[in-house]
């Protein structure tokens, strides 16, 4: 395969804040350099920070009886540190108090940022103690987190997701590069799913991906109908902790070069009921109960 040297760089690997301390001026320099940042941290390593906040009734703001009516402590933890990390990512890319920032829902239940202003796309994952924040203000951004030894094939087969040249490249695989593969299209086309938001079913089968001779993950078979061309996105697929693997997806916003804020309202956007612990993965025809959280709602691409 030939590479698109126009294209941009891919996402750089994400960034690993081990608490509420930062470093955030990390994600501030990645946002003007790029105007996208991806954040991943443990839920663990925020726990006494948000437990101990006096501020966590007002920091969780509309989300407090969501927390208040989760029965499992667990859950309970990871929710309020969730809308944590995902309020100071904000607060860190448009320069803000972190107790400025109100979230809203989009209608599958991702986050959004409410107001206007300056116009932040913001996506969040997480499975076991993991969780992923990505931010941009150049255009729609995507994240998903696996665990690393997750079998995908396992779940749902390959032939109802990918396309017929991954099928036939996955077959000229040995198994254990075959398994890592498929993990790595999966949580690519998650990333990308998120990216594009809600919206009508999309054919996730008809559109794949491939590395070009630098290794990039490049979009294969895309047309403006399925969510763009290839030249208007960069991927990455990073393993983090040993344990994970976080992928993300970004689309920089047509008219835009690929650093530097964007000024769009996101008054207009509407909110919906919180974010929901749930769902299947790669499109809602994939029918099947996933064992980690970072999947997509039970309400994205309904038919």
């Amino acid at each position: 395969m030939v590479a698109d040297r126009s294209r941009p760089e891919p996402l750089d690997a994400p960034l690993h804040l081990a608490g509420p301390e930062g470093p955030w001026d990390e994600v501030g320099d990645r946002l003007d350099d790029t105007g996208r940042a991806v954040i991943c941290t443990t839920w663990g390593q925020w726990l006494a920070a948000v437990l101990l906040d006096p501020a966590l009734r007002p920091l969780l703001g509309r989300d407090w009886p969501r927390y208040r009516q989760t029965a499992a402590a667990a859950g309970r933890m990871r929710f309020a540190v969730s809308r944590f990390v995902v309020k100071h990512s904000a607060a860190a890319a448009l320069d803000v108090p972190v107790d400025t920032v109100e979230l809203g829902y989009e209608p599958d239940g991702q986050p959004l940022v409410r107001g206007a202003g300056e116009d932040l796309e913001v996506s969040l994952a997480h499975t076991g103690e993991l969780i992923v924040v990505g931010v941009s203000r150049s255009g729609p951004i995507g994240v998903d987190a696996q665990p690393a030894d997750r079998d995908v094939a396992a779940e749902v087969p390959a032939v109802r997701w990918c396309t017929a040249a991954e099928r036939a490249a996955l077959a000229a695989l040995p198994e254990g590069e075959r398994r890592a593969r498929l993990l790595w299209l999966w949580t690519l086309k998650e990333a990308r799913a998120r990216a594009l938001g809600p919206g009508p079913r999309r054919p996730v089968a008809g559109v794949g991906f491939d590395r070009d001779e630098r290794g990039r993950a490049v979009l294969v078979g895309a047309s403006d109908e399925v969510g763009g061309g290839a030249g208007e996105w960069t991927f990455t697929a990073h393993p983090v902790l040993e344990r994970y693997l976080v992928g993300a997806a970004h689309r920089r916003r047509p008219g835009l070069p690929a650093a530097g804020k964007a000024q769009v309202d996101t008054g207009s956007r509407s909110a919906a009921a919180p974010l929901e612990e749930r769902g299947a993965g790669c499109g809602d025809h994939l029918p099947f109960l996933r064992p980690v959280t970072s999947g997509w709602g039970e309400g994205r691409r309904t038919p």
